[in-house]
């Protein structure tokens, strides 16, 4: 690995660091530039999201106190959301890297969808948000815990939806269920790529030199930069590269 190439990843670590901190999204930023320096497609994303996962932990330890007041309701959620994230990795090395690299641009076009409407999808749902539909939002947890362990951007919104769905109608401890399953799902994720040695810890580890700090400088600037402009900018990135990758992939 190359000078330039180490200090790209920790750039790159840094700003998808801050950007998830802030508005969500890093991912769009990390896993394009794995890609870029030639890692196969699996193996990219697997490294990606051991990269990101520390920080992901690091936002969900901040809600223990909304945590409690919903205690009795975790452990049924955690176990959906850690069998399902492991069994997205599985499916996702299971697929191999032609099938995977085929699904890149629809898999960040469907992200960039949710992360634009992210508002109205969450504000629609919460309308027939209910304790009648925990076992129908039970379900769609599950299935959004595949898709976190196979991909995974996106997956905070979709997890706010089933929340809100099952009746969790207080923002700040559906926002706390939400960052603590995320850490589940691609926490078990991480174990299974680990298990099989999908990740090229290398690049790994200089990734997660950026995300960190970049995480903890995009937490204490929540309050001063212009979210809206932020999410501007991730949504156009994040439209940038489907168009680029429909591209490469189908019309090479």
């Amino acid at each position: 690995m190359s000078p330039h190439e180490i200090v790209l990843l920790i750039a790159m670590g840094f700003l998808g660091g801050v950007i998830n901190a802030l508005v969500g999204g890093g991912t769009f930023f990390t896993f394009p530039v794995l890609l870029f320096l030639g890692i196969s497609p699996v193996i990219a994303n697997a490294t990606n999201t051991v990269a990101l996962w520390p920080g992901i932990v690091m936002s969900a330890t901040a809600y223990i106190a909304e945590l409690r007041e919903v205690q009795k309701k975790l452990p049924i959620r955690c176990a959906v959301a850690i069998a399902g994230g492991a069994l997205g990795a599985i499916l996702l090395l299971a697929s191999g890297n032609e099938t995977f690299y085929s699904l890149i641009p629809w898999l960040i076009g469907i992200a960039t969808l949710l992360f634009a409407f992210s508002n109205g999808i969450v504000r629609q749902i919460s309308k027939f948000g209910s304790g009648t539909n925990a076992t129908l939002a039970l379900g769609l947890g599950l299935a959004f815990a595949v898709y976190g362990g196979y991909f995974g951007a996106g997956v905070g919104i979709l997890l706010m939806a089933a929340l809100t769905l099952a009746g969790e109608n207080d923002a700040q401890i559906a926002n706390a269920q939400k960052n603590l399953l995320s850490a589940l799902i691609n926490g078990s994720a991480v174990v299974i790529f680990v298990v099989q040695g999908a990740v090229i810890w290398s690049y790994a580890l200089f990734l997660m030199a950026g995300a960190i700090p970049g995480g903890f400088v995009g937490a204490h600037a929540a309050r001063r930069l212009p979210k809206k402009w932020l999410r501007i900018c991730v949504i156009s990135v994040g439209g940038f590269l489907t168009l680029v990758y429909f591209r490469r992939i189908y019309f090479p």
